[in-house]
């Protein structure tokens, strides 16, 4: 799992190409992109996991459609993202894209996915902790939603109170 971006990004180096192949592949299926095999497949080497395959697929796509150049600022999770994008006044129904997200099943997961990125095109995104948390999708006790969940309503609760605390002390 470790590099998995940092491949991306140097093959991206060599070919701008390898973007809109990607990018491409979110049309279909992950893993079912034919044109895509070449960018994925050399890094996943023999693994059969068919979830875990699917993910590197994912996230390649995403990592793909999401790629700006020169973008900065520190990468954040999904949850810190989707709280930094409803705080910033961007949409009133980020919560309940966000929640529908977390409750996605392995079929709705991309799909849900890739309407949030298209959402936090803004957003630096840590695609290295997408993909580990991605990965664990399917854990019974949910680690990886709860952690976002974690994050969005932690950072969303502090833009909150810091906007009360601005508007309380305009008085």
């Amino acid at each position: 799992m470790n590099g998995f971006i940092e491949w991306l990004e140097g093959l991206n180096e060599k070919d701008t190409k390898v973007r809109a192949v990607l990018r491409r592949s979110l049309a279909f299926d992950p893993g079912r992109f034919a044109p895509a095999y070449p960018y994925v497949e050399p890094f996943i080497k023999n693994d059969d996991n068919s979830w875990r395959r699917e993910v590197f697929y994912l996230v390649a796509g995403l990592w793909a459609a999401h790629w700006r150049q020169g973008r900065t600022g520190s990468p954040m999770s999904i949850g810190k993202a989707c709280a930094a994008y409803q705080s910033a006044g961007n949409s009133t129904n980020t919560e309940r894209r966000f929640i529908a997200m977390l409750d996605a099943d392995c079929d709705q997961l991309p799909y849900r996915l890739r309407q949030m990125l298209a959402l936090l095109k803004d957003h630096v995104i840590d695609f290295d902790a997408l993909l580990k948390g991605l990965l664990y999708w399917k854990d019974d006790q949910k680690r990886t939603q709860n952690s976002w969940a974690r994050d969005f309503y932690r950072d969303l609760n502090q833009s909150m109170e810091a906007e009360s605390t601005i508007m309380g002390g305009s008085k």
